[in-house]
């Protein structure tokens, strides 16, 4: 939910998870809501042989529990079963999460990461251009995300370094391999989501945790705060990049 101003001042009402907590605390404000809950055409999940089409009002518990996405992509399903507690992942949505783009969401890195293309009710936007800095995407006033198209790797895998209280990730890696080479989406290091050209340029010559490890990243514009200095951080892209690409290996 990327929540913009519309007829009348209201926004759109997709799971709540980010917006009503916000108006609870007085950060956010609205003068009304609009409910997409009832839009039957906005979820669901359909898989074909060069894809995976999510529909905006997905919840993550269903991503989480899809049969069928756990056999054609089952690194964004794992990536849903790691989001929150049972209560966020039965309310929250993909569409909102994208759409709110929370620096230190989950989603964000697969999308990245998979090469995906948000489909919104005006047009189609690439992953790589629609994340454009903290809460901020490439949405236009009163446009709503309808739906996430996912391309389907070689070979892929998510982690995660939990922040203890939220379960937002401190850093979180999301690792593809392609036929046309690796792209790596990293996530709660920075300002927002991001793509990492050293770790994509080291794994596209050498898919292995060996090669991941090797890369030192500069901390120059990592996050810092009370969680985790940018030192930190940037050494763990990489350590969780290593594992991710473990991982990946081993299915």
């Amino acid at each position: 939910m990327r929540w913009h101003w519309g007829v009348a001042r209201s926004r759109y009402l997709a799971g709540g998870q980010s917006l009503i907590q916000s108006m609870k605390l007085r950060l956010s404000s609205a003068g009304g809501l609009v409910d997409l809950a009832a839009l039957p055409d906005m979820r669901g999940i359909q898989v074909t042989a060069d894809g995976v089409t999510i529909g905006a009002m997905t919840t993550h518990a269903q991503v989480a529990h899809s049969a069928e996405l756990h056999a054609a992509l089952p690194a964004l399903a794992e990536l849903a079963e790691g989001i929150g507690d049972p209560m966020v992942r039965n309310r929250g949505t993909l569409g909102g999460s994208v759409a709110n783009a929370d620096p230190a969401a989950c989603y964000p890195a697969a999308l990245l990461a998979l090469g995906a293309t948000v489909r919104t009710d005006r047009r189609e936007v690439a992953a790589d251009a629609f994340f454009t800095g903290l809460y901020e995407t490439a949405l236009e006033p009163g446009e709503l995300v309808v739906s996430v198209r996912f391309r389907r790797p070689v070979q892929a895998a998510y982690e995660k370094f939990k922040q203890p209280a939220s379960r937002l990730a401190m850093v979180g890696v999301f690792v593809a391999r392609h036929a046309d080479g690796v792209r790596v989406g990293v996530t709660g290091a920075k300002a927002c989501a991001f793509r990492c050209a050293p770790l994509e340029q080291a794994l596209t010559s050498d898919f292995s945790p060996a090669a991941a490890e090797r890369i030192e990243l500069p901390s120059g514009d990592m996050a810092s705060d009370m969680h985790a200095g940018a030192v930190y951080r940037a050494a763990l892209v990489s350590a969780l990049a290593a594992t991710a690409v473990m991982r990946a290996l081993a299915r």
